[in-house]
């Protein structure tokens, strides 16, 4: 019985259920004001619906739902009804009066929805929203209600409440009084004041880490005040270096420009021993053709002519065939007609035989009518004496039949009937032996055993009772501890993904904008440090300066020329490079004479500009005082080095960020999985003590059943037997009286068969009639067979005579046409005796042409090879001369290269000087 709780906060208006145990068609129950009820017999599925609302409010142990597992409440299929994959529990809760929490108040009606599907577990929803199983045991708990309230009674909970513990008590009061989701809430900032110690500890590490890096900071800062000592002592002696180096340039230049003169000679003698050997090709490859169309010419009548002693060849090998062929032929048609005159000759024979054979089955056939005759006589005689003797033999025979069937049936009755007394006199005595022993076991029956059974049995029920509340409770834990440790896992692992992933971008930008291994020292782009967004600008207005380095010993380097009063001054509201820009200080006189302005001023304000000023924008637009202009077109190799050291820079900030925030993930996972294995060891003695309670109390069941049965089975057998005994003495006494009668039927049909003499002297009568009748009917069947043999042997005889006479006819027909087959294949082969000679005389004149021909052929192939020869030495000596003419030309580049790189050098190098002195060499 469902009733509103008038003054609570919780108004339950209506329950739905989908496949939930028995409710495999969607079902409603509607709460309606006052007292809903629901009557039905046993296993209607009453229990169900109390179940469905526990579920629905979060209840984690499939042991209260009844099942062995928690898929165990999906409907599981009948004979008639497949089973489903899925059961939904929804809750309808009046929140009219906004006393839910705060996070379900702003919603007039609350649908509580769980849903669990195979292999998939549950899912929680309110008002169609994903929601925490904590929230939904919350909302429920802060209603004084919930899975585990005594406000929802099942079966048993009454004896439960009145044998409860204290500690169970003080849970059922604080369900009345509203309190018991403050517990959770008081297990949550538990948490929270955790954290936060675990955070102040963390802090304290920082500070020291830091410390100790501040001292390493001024060991550096002493360092470097040595290095810039060191670096003016070597500046002092450049100048000298540079001199002698370019005066090494000078000789290299010289030496370069030799060296290309010479090489220009030997390109143009080349040159002209090219052309020479390209007009000689021509010409040797012009008279070519000419030569190899005669030798083609020759060749092809050459081919022509023995083709033609080919086809000669193939002829006469032909005519040998046939002349063989046709002998062959003549042979067998020989043999043809000697076996057409064979098959004549046996014709004449066969159909001498067929008439002499004919007219003796006519001989025959004219004396059997009458032997027929007489044989039909004597069966028709034969066969009337045997059918009277049977009619004697039937009779006879069904007269005795009677009498022994009478013997046999009274014979058979008054053993049934004998073996009936014997049957029920053992059964007497049996029940007489079962009536004493159930009499001796009834007094032997302990009353004290009774008693002692049922009160284990009470105890283990009571015992029972209490670990499945404990059960309950160390469940509920282990679920809450579960879900914590799956959620600080699953955070701990996002956090430490995300400090990897950080981590990884931080060392591969670290490799990446490492300095050069090979360089004199940094490059000036690896000492500076760009506002983010100015990257490109500071790109633009320096160039490939940033390349060079600070060291004064290589070859392009920076230098510090503090002088600033020589400067112009930039005009006055512009943002200075320098204002963005921290590096060394040889560049400040650099950055203090370019500007930071917008891209549509540049023009106007480059007017206004000093000797060595710049204007740059922020996109890379580069105006120089001298009118030079640079637009900007894509993202240099410079800014991008620079703004991807900032970025590494930030992230480095992100990745210490990241580091701690997983090493507290991972602290709390830690703490979160050492709590689930403490709920889970619980949990697992717990259950072991629930089946073992169990199996005893099976166990005491099973031991009061069989006494209890035991007790009744004795007041029923003594009962039974008593009726039995009456039953079998009736039936005792009618048998005895039925066995009388029939001994007395048998008494008076007397001994032996009447019958017997009479019915084996017809028997043997009519053996001998039966006898005589077969004789005569196989007389005339043997007759008529023989008369059937003889008309199918006449009808054999006609075909036979008209097989072998059309047989004799088709002999003589085809040794008519051998003969002629033969006198034309003997005229065939005189013609082709005369052949062999008309062929020799045309193979005679076919060899006499392919010698000419040959010869011929012969004569044009070595013209043509000659000329080849020619044109291939030619070739030969044009690729030689083109080999040297190319190496002549890639000696002269190479050294047109190295003249151009001399210069360069020596340019770069003047430039460098003048950069570092102040002077050319």
């Amino acid at each position: 019985i469902i009733t509103p709780a008038e003054g609570g906060v919780v108004h339950i208006s209506k329950l739905r259920l989908l496949g939930f145990k028995s409710f495999v068609e969607p079902t409603e129950l509607l709460v309606e004001p006052g007292l809903t009820g629901v009557v039905g017999p046993n296993g209607c599925g009453k229990s169900n619906l109390l179940e469905a609302l526990r579920w629905c409010m979060g209840e984690t142990s499939y042991k209260s739902m009844r099942a062995s597992s928690m898929e165990d409440v999906i409907f599981n299929g009948t004979s008639q009804r497949p089973a489903r994959n899925m059961a939904e529990v929804t809750m309808v809760i009046d929140n009219t009066d906004r006393k839910a929490p705060a996070e379900f108040n702003d919603f007039d009606v609350l649908e509580v929805t769980r849903r669990i599907e195979r292999e998939m577990g549950s899912a929680y929803r309110v008002n169609g929203r994903e929601t925490r199983a904590r929230d939904i045991k919350i909302l429920f708990e802060d209603a004084a209600t919930g899975a585990r309230s005594p406000a929802l009674v099942r079966q048993g909970q009454i004896a439960e409440i009145v044998n409860a513990k204290p500690e169970q008590r003080r849970r059922i009061l604080e369900d009345a009084a509203g309190v018991a989701g403050l517990h959770s809430r008081r297990h949550e900032a538990d948490l929270r004041l955790k954290a936060a110690d675990a955070n102040l500890a963390r802090v304290n590490d920082v500070i020291q880490q830091v410390t100790s890096q501040l001292e390493s900071l001024k060991r550096q800062a002493r360092q470097a005040r040595r290095y810039k000592e060191l670096t003016d002592e070597i500046r002092r002696v450049e100048a000298l270096l540079h001199h002698a180096q370019w005066l090494a340039i000078e000789a290299d230049v010289a030496r370069e420009e030799a060296g290309l003169a010479g090489a220009l000679t030997a390109v143009a003698a080349a040159v002209s021993v090219e052309a020479g050997l390209v007009t000689r090709e021509h010409d040797a490859a012009v008279a070519l053709p000419t030569l190899r169309d005669d030798e083609a010419k020759a060749a092809a009548g050459l081919t022509r002519i023995k083709l033609e002693q080919e086809t000669l060849e193939r002829e006469i090998e032909r005519a040998g065939k046939r002349k063989t062929e046709l002998d062959e032929r003549a042979a067998q048609a020989r043999r043809d007609l000697q076996r057409e005159e064979q098959i004549a000759a046996e014709a004449r024979e066969t159909l001498k035989r067929l008439d002499t054979e004919a007219r003796e089955i006519e001989r025959i056939e004219s004396r059997s009518e009458a032997v027929a005759g007489e044989a039909k006589a004597a069966f028709s005689a034969a066969e009337a004496a045997a059918r009277n003797v049977e009619q004697r033999l039937a009779g006879l025979q069904t007269a005795t039949a009677e009498a022994r069937a009478r013997r046999k049936s009274l014979l058979a009755q008054a053993a049934e009937r004998q073996e009936m007394v014997t049957r029920l006199e053992r059964q007497q005595a049996a029940l007489e032996t079962q009536a004493r022993e159930i009499a001796a076991s009834a007094a032997a029956a302990d009353e004290g055993a009774l008693d002692e059974a049922r009160e284990t049995l009470d105890a283990l029920t009571l015992r029972g009772a209490d670990l499945d509340e404990e059960l309950g409770v160390a469940e509920e834990r282990h679920e809450a501890a579960r879900e914590a440790a799956a959620a600080t896992r699953d955070a701990a692992e996002t956090a430490t993904l995300a400090a990897s992933r950080l981590a990884v971008e931080v060392e591969t930008l670290t490799a990446l904008l490492a300095p050069d291994a090979d360089a004199a020292g940094p490059r000036v782009i690896d000492l500076v440090t760009v506002d983010a967004g100015y990257e490109t600008a500071f790109a633009a207005a320096i160039g490939s300066d940033l390349d060079a380095g600070l060291d004064e010993a290589a070859a392009v380097h920076w230098r510090l020329n503090d002088a600033p009063e020589i400067d112009p001054p930039l005009s006055a509201g512009l943002t200075l490079l320098a204002d963005v820009v921290r590096g060394p200080k040889e560049l400040e006189r650099r950055l203090n004479q370019i500007a930071i302005v917008e891209r549509a001023d540049g023009p106007r304000l480059q007017r206004l500009l000093q000797a060595g000023q710049r204007l740059v924008s922020r996109e890379g637009d580069l105006w120089r005082w001298d009118g030079f202009v640079a637009s900007s077109q894509a993202l240099s190799i410079a800014a991008r080095r620079l703004a991807e050291r900032n970025r590494l820079e930030q992230l480095a900030r992100d990745r210490t960020a990241a580091e701690a925030k997983a090493g507290k993930a991972t602290t709390a996972a830690t703490a979160a999985r050492s709590a689930l294995d403490s709920a889970d060891s619980l949990l697992r003695r717990l259950r072991q003590d629930v089946r073992e309670t169990g199996a005893s109390l099976t166990t005491a069941r099973e031991r009061l059943t069989v006494v209890e049965r035991a007790s009744r089975e004795a007041a029923q057998k003594a009962a039974s037997l008593a009726a039995g005994r009456e039953t079998i003495v009736g039936s005792l006494a009618e048998a005895v009286a039925k066995r009388a009668a029939t001994d007395a039927d048998l008494s008076a049909l007397g001994e032996g068969d009447p019958f017997e003499d009479q019915l084996a002297s017809a028997e043997e009568d009519a053996i001998e009639r039966r006898q005589a009748v077969a004789d005569a009917r196989a007389a005339i069947g043997s007759l008529e067979r023989e008369q059937r043999d003889r008309a199918q042997r006449q009808q054999a005889i006609t075909a036979e005579r008209e097989r072998w006479t059309a047989r004799a006819d088709n002999a003589q027909e085809q040794r008519d046409v051998v003969s002629e087959r033969i006198t034309a294949l003997e005229e065939e082969l005189m013609a082709a005796d005369d052949l062999p000679e008309a062929v020799e005389v045309r193979r005679t004149a076919l060899l006499s042409l392919i010698a000419e021909a040959e010869a011929s052929r012969r004569g044009a192939a070595d013209a043509l090879a000659a000329a080849d020869n020619t044109l291939r030495d030619v070739q030969a000596a044009l690729r030689a001369a083109q080999a040297t003419m190319t190496t002549a030309r890639e000696a002269k580049a190479r050294l047109e290269a190295r003249l151009e790189g001399q210069r360069q050098r020596r340019i770069e190098h003047v430039r460098k000087t003048q950069d570092v002195v102040g002077v050319v060499p």
